[in-house]
């Protein structure tokens, strides 16, 4: 089978097209994700900070209120299912272009070791040199989409326990809040305290500095 430089440079730039594609495909995917999290976070929000008067006069209204929350989370999981289902799609792409580019890579190397072999009496420096290049870009293409797969996987596994450890964290940080609280009054309670019993002692002090100056006075100077 004959192969030239040039069906094996094509090759290598059909195939770069190709991971570029994918790469912004996934871009636009993860930009995806994002604002769907924060449309989520948003819901959220909003059906807890629901008010309550509101729902006190109308008892229609009270249950279409009550109901709220659980369809703004039925409406969320349907996008995050959609999403979820995406991901595991383009993934599974991804999965099979890296497949697809490791035979490729295989049958490029073939070649480049045939072409050689074949052409001893030419330079091969600026042969291995490209080489290298294409092999570097395509390598780094690769790392790069190996890269964004676990970013889209961590995007998978978005579900409620970040919202709950944020809810642990908070109540943790309550608790220590008021600890801290009593600590300072606890602490303006003995300062106060000390402040008290610095003022009685007072009088008594003054008087011991007082018979202290009267014997000094008292005693000859030493001449």
């Amino acid at each position: 089978m004959a192969c030239t430089l040039e069906k094996v440079l094509g090759d290598a730039r059909t195939l770069l097209d190709r991971l570029k594609e994918h790469d912004t495909a996934a871009e636009g995917l993860i930009e995806q994700s994002g604002a769907l999290s924060q449309r989520v976070q948003s819901m959220r929000e909003v059906g807890n900070a629901l008010p309550d008067k509101h729902t006190e006069d109308n008892s229609e209204i009270q249950e279409l209120t009550k109901y709220k929350p659980h369809v703004l989370l039925t409406q969320e999981n349907t996008q995050i299912k959609e999403l979820q289902q995406e991901n595991k799609e383009l993934w599974l792409s991804l999965e099979e272009h890296q497949y697809t580019l490791e035979l490729i890579m295989g049958r490029y190397r073939k070649q480049m070791l045939q072409l050689m072999m074949a052409k001893k009496e030419l330079d091969t420096k600026p042969v291995l040199s490209l080489h290298e290049d294409h092999a570097k870009e395509v390598q780094s293409q690769v790392e790069r989409i190996c890269e964004m797969g676990q970013v889209m996987r961590r995007a998978v596994q978005v579900d409620d326990q970040h919202y709950c450890s944020v809810r642990e964290r908070l109540a943790q940080l309550e608790i220590e809040n008021k600890e801290l609280r009593d600590l300072l009054t606890i602490s303006k309670s003995s300062v106060k305290t000390e402040r008290d019993e610095a003022i009685y002692e007072e009088p008594g002090s003054l008087a011991a500095r007082r018979m202290t100056l009267a014997v000094s006075h008292s005693l000859p100077a030493e001449e």
